[in-house]
């Protein structure tokens, strides 16, 4: 019996041996099986990562343009509008030259045609003096405002009517007509 409990020993050792070795197979199988699944989701996080990385880049860039874009817009902006303040400069000290009496009366004389059937011409009282004469010649009273300022105002018959052509409202029109021409000034073709 000896025998017989030998065999069936080895036999059972064999089966065992014979199962541990499909086992070891199957694990070995599963474990390449499981590498490889991590290994493909550590690759697409790793792709989806460097996805929204990229896409992130590219949004803080847009908003890095935009804000510089702005920046520029603005000093633009502040530029023209500093240029406009120089202009309007320059137009004060034309009230202190020699010719101004005779602006003042071409002034008048525009708004007067506008006006239809002109009554008064009102002029600031510092320039008073200067129209009193062109007034008397075109038989219009002669009033002042001292809210007027570098121009005249033509008051119709009745006074519902007025025209008031002045150096800053002459440059207020005509502003957005020449910034244009500044910027390109400014910045040449870039603007």
């Amino acid at each position: 019996m000896s025998k017989l409990g030998d065999i069936l020993q080895e036999e059972a050792i064999a089966e065992i041996n014979s199962i541990l070795t499909e086992a070891d197979s199957r694990a070995a199988t599963l474990i390449r099986e499981a590498e490889k699944q991590a290994s493909e989701r550590v690759a697409g996080f790793r792709k989806r990562v460097e996805t929204e990385a990229r896409a992130a880049i590219r949004r803080a860039k847009s908003a890095a343009e935009l804000i510089l874009a702005t920046a520029r817009i603005q000093a633009r902006g502040q530029a023209i509008a500093l240029v406009k303040e120089k202009v309007l400069t320059g137009l004060e000290e034309i009230a202190g030259k020699p010719n101004y009496g005779e602006i003042l009366e071409a002034l008048a004389e525009e708004a007067r045609k506008a006006a239809g059937a002109p009554e008064a011409v009102v002029v600031h009282p510092n320039d008073k003096a200067k129209l009193r004469t062109w007034a008397i010649r075109k038989g219009l009273d002669l009033r002042t405002d001292p809210g007027l300022h570098l121009g005249v105002r033509i008051v119709a018959h009745g006074g519902q009517r007025s025209v008031e052509n002045s150096l800053p409202e002459r440059l207020k029109r005509a502003w957005e007509t020449l910034a244009p021409g500044v910027a390109q000034r400014l910045w040449g073709s870039e603007a």
